[in-house]
């Protein structure tokens, strides 16, 4: 072989073992594995379980990925916390940095004393972006279920422009969504303090109107529904002050329909990227308020799903997919 030959076949192997590296690097499996023939395998990153300290509170929050990849925060809501979305974090983390927050009285971060402290979705907000400001998280994507979106939208507001992509999980911000008798729960949850209404909304707090009311009531099979959710739920509503906080924002709720408006103005005026990913079976949070977003947002993907309320629970897999291709098609990778 002359010497010419020698030297090209020494750039072909070099080529061939960058490739190599490259694919490797890509699917976290050791090299070691493929160059012994062994079977390599595509494994997520871990999730860790951490706490931060916000004004001297312990808000925790679960984190995987790569911190030099775009932030994915994961904005959960009534009655969870992150737990949530323990399935839909590995797969996320494949490609993304990913962060789920308890807010403030929920799930394992503190729970401020409700008769000292008044639970308004302010002060989650506020909880909120003060532990995206410890974390020294700068622009990120906000993924908003339920409570997330009165929660997220008041942290877009202070600087609509560090949210980069908005993924809307059965997160209402139109009245569409809202049947009149659930306009109406939620007006007289803030304006009636009789004893009567405080009773009713603490009932919704229990352990049957969780599992029956919250789970289950809009699944066509309840064996698609993991029981840890609400058995993980339960947990953290199991003292009287636990499901007072719970009561306060119901009783605080009506402000977010108050807000409508303006979260539909900025979200015009801004045009997010948007991903809108909804169970169509949710009883709550009704279809149409999943399709009243592209009245100010025409470019959003809308996706209707066969699921429920809580369709990150029921369809992991697939909202994940949209997700990655969506943030893939953007640029925001």
């Amino acid at each position: 072989m002359n010497k010419k030959n020698t030297v090209k076949s020494k750039i072909k192997i070099f080529l061939s073992l960058s490739l190599l590296l490259s694919l490797v690097a890509c699917n976290g499996v050791k090299l070691s594995d493929n160059i012994e023939g062994k079977k390599s395998y595509f494994l997520p990153p871990p999730t860790t379980y951490n706490y931060a300290t916000v004004d001297s509170l312990k808000l925790f929050y679960r984190e995987a990925g790569d911190k030099t990849k775009p932030t994915i925060v994961l904005l959960h809501g009534y009655p969870s916390s992150s737990h949530s979305y323990r399935n839909l974090i590995p797969m996320l983390a494949t490609h993304y940095h990913v962060i789920a927050p308890d807010n403030v009285g929920s799930g394992y971060s503190s729970h401020l004393d409700p008769e000292v402290t008044k639970y308004t979705f302010d002060l989650l907000a506020d909880y909120n972006e003060k532990l995206l400001s410890t974390l020294q998280i700068g622009s990120y994507i906000m993924y908003m279920q339920d409570f997330g979106a009165p929660v997220g939208y008041r942290m877009m507001a202070k600087n609509p422009k560090r949210v980069s992509a908005l993924i809307v999980q059965n997160a209402n911000a139109y009245l569409d969504g809202l049947t009149p008798n659930r306009v109406e729960f939620f007006k007289t949850a803030q304006t009636d303090t009789t004893q009567i209404k405080h009773d009713f909304l603490y009932s919704l707090t229990s352990e049957n109107a969780i599992i029956r009311k919250q789970y289950l009531a809009d699944l066509d099979s309840i064996n698609i529904q993991s029981p840890d959710a609400w058995i993980h739920d339960l947990a953290f509503l199991s003292t009287k002050k636990d499901r007072e906080i719970q009561v306060q924002l119901f009783q605080d709720y009506n402000t977010n329909l108050n807000n409508y408006p303006q979260w539909q103005e900025m979200l015009n005026i801004n045009q997010p990227k948007t991903l809108i990913v909804w169970g169509k079976k949710d009883l709550k949070f009704n279809y149409k308020g999943a399709q009243a977003y592209l009245r100010d947002l025409p470019n959003a993907e809308l996706h209707l799903l066969e699921a429920g309320h809580f369709a990150a629970e029921e369809k992991t897999s697939e909202i994940a997919l949209y997700i990655l291709n969506f943030l893939d098609k953007d640029g925001i990778n």
